[in-house]
């Protein structure tokens, strides 16, 4: 099963609105063929396990990370092709989150003689389907608030310099985070200051195509977005998306999409519009907030933000001027949402933590 959610993570970031699964096929304790999806519309990682079969599995158990399908979609279900491949026994990792499907494949593979295994590396393998399950039982995404720190909690200095507080394996980290998303945001202010491309430019082994479907999500709330910006210019401007108030000035965003929103009643950016909108226009699963501080402290207030991924760098501006990591207004103490902390390790030189509200809806 291991194995399985090893190939599934090969394709986070790219099958949306579908989840990455993970399959393979094992007879007298050998492997015999594995796959994976890859895109939606294209064959799920079940069939692609059984094309890769070097014999028949007929006998064999399939291991896979979700629990296959039942129902017909863009392709048909894999129940029935598990059924003519006359395997003995289906481990699952997770049952399918979708209230209307989950369980239906177990009683129709037992029903048909074979023995059917849930729950093996669930904890694991979790994480893979999680924003597929918020997003199909919801219509809701999943939002991780990326920053990086140092020990004062700036992430740039009095002069807006951010580069680089983390080091080489914190920044290698962060482009896995990339590919891994469905899209990353990040405020104006980061775009003026850092002029970043926001794309995956690492490498990833056995998939070439590894980020090339990576929504870039900018909130421009003061309508000053530089036209001549990496993010509206190069060959992705395609896959950028401009969002802004009706409020500020236009302007031209080359090949980018411009999406406007009204102004909350306190004549702020609508956050939890633009995050609905991503979700059901663009079905977007997973979004990497990449900051800045007022863009992460306003999604921080509105209770919007899911996982919290910090990586600390020993360093200490001890500058008032530096740039917090959460420029908003902010909390009282008494008032302040707690966060539990799920995962903290070295990275390089760096700390990393890994949190969470400590209820999500």
């Amino acid at each position: 099963m291991r194995r399985a959610i090893e190939l599934a993570r090969l394709s986070e970031g790219l099958t949306r609105p579908n989840p990455p699964v993970g399959a393979l096929v094992v007879k007298q304790g050998r492997i015999i063929g594995e796959g994976r999806h890859r895109r939606a519309g294209l064959a799920h990682a079940e069939v692609n396990a059984f094309d890769a079969c070097t014999e028949s599995a007929a006998g064999a158990t399939l291991y896979v990370t979700l629990e296959p399908c039942s129902t017909t979609g863009r392709q048909p279900p894999c129940t029935e092709r598990i059924l003519r491949e006359r395997v003995a026994r289906v481990v699952v990792a997770c049952d399918d989150p979708n209230p209307r499907h989950a369980g239906r494949a177990y009683e129709l593979l037992r029903e048909n003689g074979i023995e059917v295994v849930s729950g093996i590396c669930r904890d694991e393998a979790f994480p893979l389907i999680e924003p597929f399950g918020r997003h199909i039982t919801a219509g809701r995404l999943f939002v991780t608030l990326k920053l990086a720190l140092t020990l004062d909690g700036r992430i740039a200095d009095r002069n807006h310099s951010s580069k680089w507080i983390t080091g080489t394996e914190a920044r290698r980290e962060v482009q896995e985070m990339r590919r891994r998303a469905d899209a990353v945001l990040v405020g104006g202010g980061t775009v003026v200051a850092d002029n970043p491309s926001l794309l995956y430019r690492e490498t990833c082994e056995g998939e070439p195509d590894a980020g090339s479907k990576l929504l870039r999500v900018i909130v421009d709330t003061h309508g000053d977005l530089p036209e001549q910006a990496r993010v509206l210019t190069d060959e992705a401007a395609t896959r950028t998306i401009v969002a802004r108030l009706d409020s500020k000035p236009s302007h031209t965003c080359g090949a980018a999409r411009v999406w406007n929103f009204s102004p909350t009643a306190d004549d702020a950016f609508p956050f939890a519009a633009l995050l609905e909108r991503l979700a059901q226009e663009e079905n977007v699963m997973s979004l990497l907030c990449e900051g800045g501080g007022h863009l992460a402290a306003r999604l921080h207030e509105k209770g919007l933000v899911d996982e919290y991924a910090l990586f600390y760098a020993p360093l200490i501006l001890g500058d008032e001027a530096g740039l917090p990591g959460f420029a908003g207004r902010g909390f009282l103490l008494a008032d302040t949402p707690r966060l539990q902390c799920l995962e903290t390790h070295r990275i390089g030189s760096d700390l990393f933590l890994r949190m969470r509200p400590t209820k999500i809806v």
